[in-house]
């Protein structure tokens, strides 16, 4: 008898309906089709796959480039009693025969694998054998060398097509771009017009981006004023700023860790054990920590220096408030960043082509940083989608930028520019700018240039903003193949000549709040529980989850999730019928947690 997946996504996850074009994905692969699926992180993309897994006949493949991410979404799987394994180096002994022999007398649900071991030691011979549901293949921007996280071992998935033609495959990403997508159905010989795009929006996070000065403190600001007990990430671009940045916010009272390659691997592995299980927990890493992290409690991620691209940042501020509630994108940013990743962009071993493609990246999220329009509109269309209205949760929709004729000064810094010879950084231009009695100023005898000190009516701060706004523009370029010095752009004479008016966004310089963290935790609570009282039953339910989460060693999550404890805070259940109605209560964690969480509810007074 054909089992209904909505009654799976009930019984066994929990949710009473599903959401966007998670039925159509179903639907599509219960008849047996291929598809690639897009969708933001934390849209449902693995209910796609793990529902068609539980309604078809053998074991779903789930091929995953990250041991934490498999071992996360078993450890999930296994709560709503779904018989899930992984194969992976890390295994101890014994369990690889173990899980062999239940995979092959079909006592499993779902398999996870990395590209590399199911290519390995005959692995799709023996796979040949067993019943197979489908093949599901995550992160399939991986297959991509358009992509941000390119695996060379994702192509050789192209022989699934070939060696199982019955069984079928989903392909499933949160980030990819038009050329990325068109890669990966290429490369995966998916069909064109199987592609189920959902959107990119994630309307709970909230992009904030900052030029910098002083980062430390402004992130300190940042932290203090909005995060005090959560858990988020850091990223910083290099290891000695990864443990720098790790001291200092340990030396401010946060209990943080580092993470980056440097690191020995038990030491890695231990300090991701500790932010997944653990409450409250500030990683700061390098871009090495994230791709596999699934905790969805992460209320914010900030960010020290400039990613890569546009994709890069999708996918790493992507990490935030998955579980739907509010999270905050945070970015600091200088031109010393945008010269910086375009020396690695010159530097590095790529083709000429390439190359371009990744310059044309850099001036996409130059151009985002410096928009005075809403970002998630300029995020969206980079992915190409349009949101209609500006949308009224990142800092330029909350606090509207204001502009002014900004022509006079343009010229200034152009002139400037030009007459210091176009080999100098913003820094010293804004020297002779300002006036300034520097050695090197001094050594140039730019204090006898015609533009030495016509800049005095501006400050610093401002002249910074004016020069990053025309490397954003394009009006001025940075000389990434020297020492990052500013040279004119193509389009700069009309500004000279007087022939081209330029507005410019006027930045708000603010001091250093100082405050102090607030305790406890829960941001994401604060802002959904308005009632005091319920916010307290939240905390003690939060401890009750922390309980039960270690004496199983398993994350707090993978046994409710903070929107499920924010409906118990709200909804104040006395009975199991009354629980099982929220969302993410399903039937085996009724029967396993119900009691215990209506004892708290039931203490703290119903």
């Amino acid at each position: 008898m054909a089992i209904d997946p909505h009654e799976v996504l009930k019984t066994v996850f929990g949710f009473d309906s599903f959401r966007g074009r998670q039925a159509e994905v179903i639907d599509h692969l219960l008849g047996g089709g291929d598809c690639l699926v897009l969708m933001p992180t934390g849209g449902g993309k693995s209910l796609c796959f793990q529902i068609p897994a539980l309604c078809r006949d053998g074991v779903a493949i789930v091929i995953s480039p990250l041991i934490a991410l498999m071992e996360d979404q078993v450890a999930a799987l296994k709560q709503n009693g779904v018989r899930a394994e992984a194969l992976h180096s890390g295994l101890p002994a014994g369990a690889w025969a173990d899980i062999d022999e239940r995979l092959h007398r079909g006592d499993l649900d779902l398999l996870y694998v990395s590209p590399e071991r199911l290519m390995k030691n005959g692995f799709l011979d023996r796979l040949g054998s067993c019943p197979l549901a489908l093949f599901a293949i995550d992160e399939a921007h991986c297959v991509s060398q358009w992509g941000h996280d390119f695996r060379p071992e994702y192509r050789q998935l192209s022989l699934l097509a070939d060696r199982f033609p019955e069984v079928p495959r989903i392909a499933l990403t949160a980030t990819a771009d038009i050329p990325t997508r068109n890669d990966i159905i290429e490369r995966l010989r998916l069909p064109a017009d199987s592609v189920f795009a959902a959107g990119f929006d994630r309307p709970n996070i909230r992009y904030r981006v900052t030029p910098k000065n002083n980062p430390r403190d402004q992130l300190l600001d940042f932290l203090n004023a909005e995060h005090g007990g959560d858990a988020g990430i850091v990223y910083c671009q290099t290891r000695k700023r990864t443990d720098e940045t790790a001291a200092w916010l340990s030396a401010q009272g946060w209990r943080t860790l580092p993470y980056h390659a440097g690191l020995d691997a038990s030491v890695r592995a231990d300090h991701q054990a500790r932010f997944i299980k653990e409450e409250g927990v500030v990683m700061v890493a390098t871009i090495a920590f994230g791709m596999g992290i699934d905790k969805p409690n992460v209320r914010f991620v900030a960010h020290m220096d400039l990613p890569k691209s546009l994709e890069s940042y999708y996918q790493e501020t992507g990490r935030a408030g998955r579980d739907g509630l509010p999270a905050n994108a945070w970015m600091a940013y200088g031109m010393q960043d945008v010269a910086r990743i375009g020396q690695f962009i010159v530097n590095s071993e790529a083709d000429e082509t390439q190359k371009r493609l990744e310059r044309r990246k850099l001036d996409s999220l130059v151009g985002f940083c410096e928009t005075a329009t809403c970002r998630r509109q300029v995020l969206l269309g980079y992915f190409g989608e349009t949101l209609a209205e500006p949308c009224g949760n990142c800092d330029t929709c909350l606090e509207p930028v204001e502009t002014f004729d900004g022509t006079e000064v343009v010229q200034k810094a152009l002139s400037c520019v030009y007459r210091t010879g176009e080999i100098f950084g913003a820094a010293h231009v804004i020297d002779v700018l300002l006036g300034g009695d520097t050695d090197k100023v001094r050594r140039f005898r730019h204090n006898e240039l015609s533009t030495y000190g016509v800049g005095e009516g501006t400050s610093r701060p401002e002249w910074q903003s004016i020069f990053r706004q025309l490397v954003a523009m394009g009006l001025l370029i940075v000389d990434v193949e020297g020492h990052g010095g500013l040279r004119m752009g193509p389009d700069c004479r009309p500004v000279l000549r007087g022939d081209q008016r330029i507005e410019l966004r006027k930045e708000t310089f603010r001091k250093s709040s100082k405050k102090a963290a607030k305790s406890g935790g829960g941001a994401a609570a604060r802002a959904t529980l308005n009632d005091p009282d319920d916010e307290a039953l939240f905390q003690e339910l939060r401890q009750r989850r922390m309980e039960l989460a270690r004496a199983q060693g398993v994350p707090p999550y993978v046994i409710f999730n903070d929107r499920t404890l924010v409906e118990i805070a709200q909804a104040r259940p006395r009975h199991a019928h009354e629980l099982a109605r929220l969302n993410g209560v399903g039937e085996v964690k009724l029967q396993r947690y119900g009691d215990e969480f209506l004892a708290v509810v039931d203490a703290h007074g119903g």
